[in-house]
Order: structure tokens, then C-alpha cells, then sequence
């Protein structure tokens, strides 16, 4: 705006030509306007209309309801336990566009495991381009500042090396979530890139919440939601449900080759930290998260997302009843 009344003021005091006044406003507004400005990014945000009722549960069928592998190498149980659930190929189609959602949340060398291990999620992507995938996205919505986050975490940089396309989600490129019921998640912005995918790959990493008690697949979700996210901290077992239930993940994996036992959701304490050598994939978050609760030693009941979606039925929960494979490697 200073460079616009710079305009005028030159054009009234050096009488600029006509022409050349009229080149130097436009100009000013190009700069105020440009896509990548600050101003252009608020006015367009506060703005955006733009609707979505989410995407569509593709009703994918597995070969078992949960699979589960140890094993010494991330890469490799991450691997195994795609193709014992039946292959990367029934979730990615030929020349798709695939979304890894990990969790890239903190400023944290992966050690700390608070954030998703950078080698689940390159197997992932080696997957996603083996099974025909044309671009694969990865990105979150950083708690502590974006590219730190990226680089500690050692997910930019190995996402990058197998081919991802990794950035950070523009906050002016969102949605306004709709629900067919009443919903408090109603008109919270969601970037576009969560719903503008063939697949949708949701990555977590198993560790403890403060508020949550455990950070699983529904609570991972959030890092798709722009705008003042700290408002879902309120009555967060029923949004999460409802973001669960609005964004449908086609996959999804849990990450509990290090887990942080305490002092979650940020950690920075190695001992705070177990290796539990698994990752666990499926379809279903409820009963995913169901499962992961017991590696634990928690009450599924006792996260309130997981409660939640019980009581809402909300997908399956009962382990007794599901078809799990769990294999070493």
C-alpha cells in the first residue's frame, strides 16, 4: 500500500506522463495482488467461499482388517506389511495423485519420535511410484516453524531423494468444510491438496498426547486443517471423529518402530523413547487405533477420538472380531 501512495504522490508532484503514471499504479498493484504476497494470501483467505463435503469413502477390501510387522528395518517392515495387507496397487491407481500425510509436526530429529520415521515414509513413496502413481504429494501443517521442521524431522530430504513432491501447504488454498449432519468442524479450512487426491496415505506416528493421551490415525488428521486449529483442542473427540469422517483416509499406517512413551506431543527426551520395531496398516482409523492403544497399555476408551467413534460407530473396534495378522520379518 506504501508503494501505491508513493505512485500517486510521484504523479502529483513530477506530473508524470499520463502513460507512464498509469504503468507505475498498475505495477504497485501487481506487487500488492502478487499470488505470494502477504496481502494477496489474507484478502483471499478471509474471502474464499469455496465448499467441500469431503471426499469419498472408497470402500477398499483387504486382504485382512489389520496387519502388523517386527522387524529390525523400517523400510523393509513398511514394505512387508503393504504387501501382506494386498499390495500398494489396491490403493494407487496408474498416473494417480497420491497425499502422504505424515506427521512432520515438530522441530525433532526422528530419534525423538515425534515425528513419522523419514524411512516409513520412503517406502511409501517407492511403493506409490512401483504401483503407477504419477506425483506423490507429502506435506503437514508444522507446529514450530515449517522448513525446521522439514529438515529435522529428515523427511524433506528423504522424501525429496525417492521422488516426492514435498512442500508446505499455502493457508490461502483451502476449502470450507461442509457436513451432512451438525458438525463443529463446519466451515474449517482444509487445504486443498487433502482433497484434491486419488489416494490418501495417513502416516502417524504412535506416541503419547497430553490432551489425547495418544496421537494415532484421527489425531494425525489435523495437520490437513489450516486456520485456528487450536479451537479443535475443544470437544477434540467428536472433531476428529467428524475430520476423520471428512477427509476418509484410503490408508493407513502407523509408525511404531520408535515410540515416545511420555512427554508428548513434542518429546526431546531419548528416554522418553521405546523401540517397538512395528508398523501397523489398515483401512479402518477406529479399529487402527483400537489396536495401536493396546501396544500401549491404554484403554481405547480412554482417547477421546477413539471413545467418540465407538459411540458413534464410527467404523469397527472390536479386536476379537477382526481379522489381524501380525508377523515378524
Amino acid at each position: 500500500m506504501h508503494n501505491l501512495k508513493n505512485c500517486f504522490k510521484r504523479g502529483l508532484e513530477k506530473k508524470l506522463s499520463r502513460r507512464k503514471f498509469i504503468k507505475l499504479s498498475f505495477a504497485a498493484l501487481a506487487a500488492i495482488f502478487a499470488r505470494d504476497s502477504i496481502f494477496f494470501k489474507a484478502i483471499f483467505a478471509a474471502s474464499n467461499k469455496e465448499e467441500s463435503f469431503g471426499r469419498k469413502n472408497r470402500g477398499i477390501k483387504c486382504a485382512h482388517d489389520i496387519v502388523c510387522v517386527q522387524g529390525q528395518n523400517p523400510y523393509e517392515i513398511t514394505a512387508k506389511a503393504i504387501e501382506l495387507i494386498g499390495g500398494m496397487q489396491k490403493f494407487v491407481a496408474k498416473n494417480s495423485v497420491v497425499l502422504i500425510k505424515p506427521n512432520i509436526a515438530w522441530d525433532r530429529a526422528p530419534e525423538y519420535a515425534a515425528t513419522t520415521n523419514p524411512d516409513v515414509v520412503a517406502a511409501l513413496i517407492d511403493l506409490c511410484f512401483a504401483a503407477g502413481a504419477r506425483r506423490v504429494n507429502v506435506f503437514d501443517n508444522t507446529c514450530n516453524e515449517s522448513k525446521r521442521c522439514y529438515f529435522n524431522s529428515g523427511i524433506a530430504q528423504s522424501a525429496r531423494q525417492h521422488g516426492a513432491n514435498v512442500f508446505s501447504p499455502d493457508h490461502w488454498n483451502v476449502v470450507r468444510a461442509k457436513f451432512k449432519y451438525e458438525s463443529p468442524m463446519e466451515n474449517q479450512p482444509i487445504f486443498k491438496e487433502a482433497l484434491e487426491c486419488d489416494t490418501f496415505i495417513n502416516v502417524p506416528i504412535l506416541k503419547h498426547h497430553g490432551l489425547t493421551e495418544l496421537t494415532l490415525s484421527m489425531k494425525n488428521l489435523m495437520g490437513v486443517c489450516s486456520g485456528k486449529r487450536g479451537m479443535i483442542h475443544f470437544d477434540i473427540g467428536r472433531k476428529l471423529v467428524d475430520l476423520a469422517d471428512f477427509i476418509q483416509p484410503d490408508l493407513n499406517v502407523i509408525d511404531a518402530y520408535r515410540v515416545l512413551l511420555r512427554h508428548g506431543p513434542q518429546g526431546g527426551n531419548l528416554e522418553d523413547v521405546e523401540y517397538k520395531n512395528k508398523v501397523i496398516v489398515g483401512t479402518d482409523p477406529t479399529l487402527l487405533d483400537s489396536y495401536a492403544c493396546r501396544l500401549m497399555g491404554k484403554d481405547p476408551f480412554a482417547v477421546p477420538y477413539i471413545k467418540s467413534a465407538i459411540e458413534r460407530k464410527f467404523g469397527k473396534f472390536d479386536l476379537e472380531q477382526a481379522d489381524i495378522l501380525s508377523v515378524s520379518a
